[in-house]
């Protein structure tokens, strides 16, 4: 089979939306090239424990690449993909160039090539997240390992909102607690407050590629017996009682269902609140605040925000 690799060269408050759109349309892999990955500073324990190359980046704003089957659609598919993102700039988002070129490749090629940009990433005190291909020796006896397949285009977990909302989980999650994941995306929230000792976890989302590829991660890290995996939209038909509500998703949606996670979440829970880009910060907080929650901590992460908010 032959694919086409699909570049968009945008903005990086565009990346999450425009994956979303290019995960719905049916790539069969995302790759994103953002040049601040090379000169970005780490600490040694949460750094990429590999080299990049700049080769690899443009020298301004952020690439991302999708990979589309060539079939008689293609043509559709590709006119369809432009016409979303351009329709981005409706709710306020800078996309930048938008440079959009497409080119062919080989199945052979995209099956082995698109594996070196991922590796081994220690993104937390506790989590490392490993490709499934890799072998990898626990640093520490304490260390969680995340396995995840990114084959499915959802990304290994290693963007700075999933990493912060995985550092919160740290700071919240108990031992038998219920904790609701909106958007769960590759399910890697999930696993990681399973792995925390969360009792019961639903993971929600409306992309039933999204609610696959999440059930087989979290088969592949045996946690199943904890967390059960839903198609749905937000939380629409959520009992309450959760003890925390997590959500990495655009900072626009957060701001439409604040009402219903103050709804969904016991007193004293939390809402963890990620995917919100520096601009969107006080508004968000303020929804928080006016739908019952006290700003408990801010994190921040390159151009990124996550807010935890906790229900009085």
């Amino acid at each position: 089979m032959k694919w086409s690799e699909l570049s968009i060269h945008t903005t990086n408050e565009a990346v999450e939306p425009i994956s979303n759109i290019l995960h719905e349309a049916g790539a069969s892999g995302v790759v994103i090239e953002d040049p601040f990955e090379l000169i970005k500073e780490r600490r040694d324990q949460f750094g990429e424990i590999y080299q990049l190359n700049p080769d690899d980046y443009p020298e301004e704003g952020v690439i991302v690449k999708a990979y589309l089957p060539e079939n008689s659609f293609l043509a559709e598919n590709v006119e369809e993909i432009k016409e979303a993102i351009n329709n981005l700039v409706l709710y306020n988002i800078d996309i930048g160039k938008n440079d959009v070129s497409i080119s062919e490749v080989n199945e052979e090629e995209w099956a082995t090539a698109w594996k070196k940009y991922y590796h081994p990433v220690k993104i937390s005190e506790r989590f490392t997240i490993v490709p499934t291909w890799e072998d990898y020796t626990p640093v520490s006896s304490d260390e969680l390992i995340i396995e995840l397949d990114p084959g499915m285009a959802f990304g290994t977990g290693t963007h700075p909102t999933t990493v912060m909302c995985i550092q919160a989980l740290e700071r919240t999650v108990k031992a038998g607690d219920k904790v609701v994941d909106v958007g769960t995306g590759s399910g890697v929230l999930s696993i990681a407050a399973a792995m925390l000792g969360a009792e019961k976890v639903t993971a929600l989302d409306l992309d039933e590629v999204a609610v696959n590829s999440a059930r087989l991660n979290i088969e592949l890290n045996k946690v199943h017996h904890a967390v059960d995996v839903k198609q749905n939209n937000l939380l629409d038909g959520v009992e309450p009682g959760a003890d925390i509500v997590v959500a990495n998703i655009l900072a626009e949606v957060i701001l439409r269902f604040t009402d219903d996670v103050s709804s969904t979440v016991k007193q004293d829970g939390y809402f963890i609140a990620s995917g919100i880009i520096q601009p969107k910060k006080q508004e968000v907080k303020e929804a928080m605040i006016d739908a019952g929650f006290e700003i408990a901590e801010t994190l921040q992460m390159e151009d990124w925000v996550a807010i935890i908010g906790k229900r009085k």
